[in-house]
Parts: C-alpha cells; structure tokens; sequence
C-alpha cells in the first residue's frame, strides 16, 4: 500500500482519537467505543485541544483513498498533567497507533522513524507507557527505546505494563 506521511494539523483531532482508542487497546475491551476513550480523563490528555506549542506529529495517508490511517504523536505532559508515561517535565510521551486493517505493513515504523527524526531537535529523550504484550515493543528496542526499570505496573484491565525511554 502506498502512504505520505505528513504533520498533524488540528483539524486532524478526530482521528487522533481514534488512533487514541486504538493505542489504548480499547477494541479488545467489550462494547467500547471512541466516545470511551475520549470521556477517560486519563486517556484524553493525549489528544485534548492538539495542538499546543510542544505538540509535535505525523499522520500517514493512504495515497489510493487520501484516508488517514495511522498517527504517531508527542505530547509533553508535565505537572499535574502527567500521563502513563511520565518520566520527568522535559521528556514528551509518544502515542502511535495505526487502524487494524493497515498494521504489519511497515507504517507505524515509518511513523515512528520520521517522528524520531523531527523530535530529536527539540527534545533529548521521549518515553511511551506500554503493554508487556503489545507486539510493538520489539520494535522499539530494535530503535533504541530501552524499558525503564521498576516502571512495571498493573494496568486498567490487569495486564503489566511498563515505561520505555530513547535518549538522543
């Protein structure tokens, strides 16, 4: 499948929750829905009034039909406002996800590597929270992200999960 890759704009904010719900693994808890993912204050942040200063993401588009079908994204969550990837007030929190139809297809890689790219002149580190079983967390070791010891905690549906961290 040919895809471009371009930066999220605002008016993008309703697939980014989508991707949200899909990141958060939303679809494999029963009669969950978008609407789910936006009303879990937790979740929400990621996503809530995109585009502030720090903002930084890339959306890939499906050239065949001009749909978004993945986005990776960060967000520099600090204070009070912290997320489930929370390492310290300068290191932003990634987000990807791509549609279900479109995974093993190379575009989250690709999204991640052009997200790297770009964030590496504004940040030194970024950090992501994940499931230990998200099949996504060999390829970030591949790219460098290392898991950070004793961020090992029980998820909302008590699964583990951990934080990872890649360092510029």
């Amino acid at each position: 499948m040919d895809y471009a890759i371009r930066p999220i704009t605002k008016e993008d904010e309703p697939f980014l929750w989508q991707m949200l719900y899909e990141a958060a693994h939303m679809g494999e808890e029963a009669n969950l829905n978008v609407q789910d993912a936006m009303n879990h204050s937790d979740l929400a942040k990621y996503v809530q009034n995109w585009g502030l200063k720090d903002d930084m993401g890339f959306v890939a588009i499906a050239v065949s039909s001009n749909r978004p079908v993945g986005a990776a994204w960060l967000r520099l969550l600090t204070g009070e406002n912290q997320g489930y990837g929370y390492v310290d007030d300068q290191t932003p929190e990634l987000a990807i996800a791509v549609l279900p139809e479109y995974r093993n297809q190379g575009i989250g890689s690709q999204l991640l590597t052009h997200l790297l790219a770009a964030a590496k002149t504004s940040y030194q580190s970024i950090s992501l929270s994940t499931r230990s079983s998200n099949p996504a967390v060999s390829l970030y070791q591949k790219l460098g992200w290392k898991v950070i010891a004793g961020s090992e905690t029980i998820n909302r549906v008590n699964s583990i999960s951990f934080k990872m961290k890649i360092d510029y």
